[in-house]
């Protein structure tokens, strides 16, 4: 079978980026008038999430720094749900994974899997919060504001997510994923109202990352404020995201997956796929097949979102934590993401048998997208048939000219991103 050549492109994204984050933290700290809230001796819980957020190590200690400066005394609580297995030493591990250590932000990390029951939503469904941030005297929410991987409303990943999800460990996780799309798309805001009017909650740190995976926007907010200016939040972080540089694809190559890159491993957004019972499937982009080449490190074995992908690795296989992996699956209830998909011995293998099963179209004239992984997309390749229409398009630079694929002596992929 012979492959068709491949051209690395890159994709010119444009978009606000803060390079100061210590400054800028400082400065919404003044902005908001943080002086008046945090009194000297006040033992304030930091979140921390276990997601691949931009410069999320340098703002969480930031904030532990401006918290002291007022007197303050923070200690980081790990805020995720069921990530890191559901246990207090896998959470820390997770943090540890993304340079969130007590070295570093010289604060204490205080993980446990204790919740607080702090009251309930209107229709009576518990809702909790960390026990040690509970017994705090105020909370710092920390989150990213994104497109979710799951459903489509005004509220999305976000504060308020963190506020649920996040801060009430695997408890509220394992109680809103019970009831599926509903549970994450219209309680957890509902959960999340209950942890803002508890009194506990200081302001939130609001995110938003343009397309080269940079912090654009950083905000401190009120609880009063942070439902409404999500949501506004939300708009600007869509309209900042990466895309593919094509709609119809034959065939997505993808080096990693890994929970450092997405909740799914891959960001169903970026691959149009959901994969979930009920859920209308996104309009664009189409692609027949998908291969997942390798799972991230920083994954620690939690393939979820290897269900998305039609073609897998032996390699990535091996590397699979199958109970850390189900303990998340089973967490969310959508099974179909951590299916394992047919497993071949290499990449030569998986590309022939995805090209074979193109009905229709010669192996040299299938339209192939290469990527890192789908956080990652200014730098990726693009076969013959899809740099074509890529011709004109002034936000595409061509890097270079038409080449083979190349493998190594286990007829893998080298790539050299």
């Amino acid at each position: 079978m012979k492959l068709p050549k491949m051209t690395r492109i890159r994709q010119k994204f444009t978009g606000p980026s803060i390079t100061d984050i210590a400054g800028a933290v400082a400065s919404e700290f003044a902005r908001t008038h943080m002086s008046g809230v945090i009194q000297p001796g006040m033992r304030i819980a930091v979140t921390a999430g276990s997601r691949g957020v931009a410069n999320i190590a340098e703002i969480t200690k930031s904030v532990c720094d401006e918290v002291k400066k007022l007197g303050g005394r923070p200690f980081i609580v790990p805020s995720m749900g069921s990530h890191g297995g559901a246990t207090a030493e896998g959470q820390i591990e997770v943090l540890h994974s993304l340079g969130i250590t007590e070295a570093y932000c010289q604060a204490p990390i205080i993980s446990s899997m204790e919740v607080a029951e702090i009251g309930a939503t209107d229709d009576g469904i518990p809702v909790y919060m960390d026990r040690h941030a509970f017994e705090s005297d105020g909370v710092i929410l920390i989150n990213r504001i994104k497109l979710h991987t799951d459903f489509k409303s005004n509220i999305e990943s976000g504060i308020m997510k963190m506020a649920t999800i996040g801060l009430g460990k695997h408890k509220q996780a394992l109680m809103l994923h019970t009831y599926g799309i509903h549970g994450i798309r219209d309680v957890m805001p509902q959960a999340a109202r209950v942890v803002l009017r508890s009194g506990k909650i200081i302001c939130g740190i609001g995110l938003v990352e343009n397309a080269l995976e940079r912090t654009a926007i950083m905000e401190s907010i009120p609880p009063h404020l942070i439902e409404i200016r999500e949501q506004q939040l939300l708009k600007q972080s869509a309209a900042l995201m990466p895309k593919l540089p094509a709609e119809d694809i034959d065939f997505l190559i993808v080096d990693e997956i890994g929970k450092n890159y997405s909740g799914t491993g891959m960001d169903t957004n970026i691959i149009g796929r959901i994969r979930i019972p009920g859920v209308q499937e996104p309009a664009a982009p189409r692609i027949k097949y998908i291969l997942a080449r390798d799972l991230s490190e920083a994954s620690h074995g939690n393939a979820l979102g290897i269900g998305l992908a039609d073609l897998t690795t032996r390699r990535l296989f091996d590397k699979v934590d199958f109970p850390t992996m189900n303990e998340n699956v089973i967490t969310s209830t959508f099974l179909t993401r951590a299916a394992v998909p047919i497993v071949l011995d290499n990449d030569r293998l998986a590309i022939a048998a995805a090209l074979r099963s193109n009905w229709g179209v010669s192996s040299e004239d299938a339209r192939i997208v290469h990527i890192a992984n789908t956080l990652h997309l200014e730098q990726l390749s693009v076969s013959d048939a899809v740099l074509s229409d890529l011709q004109r398009d002034a936000s595409i630079e061509i890097l270079g000219k038409a080449e083979e694929m190349k493998f190594d002596a286990h007829d893998n992929l080298t790539t050299g991103w």
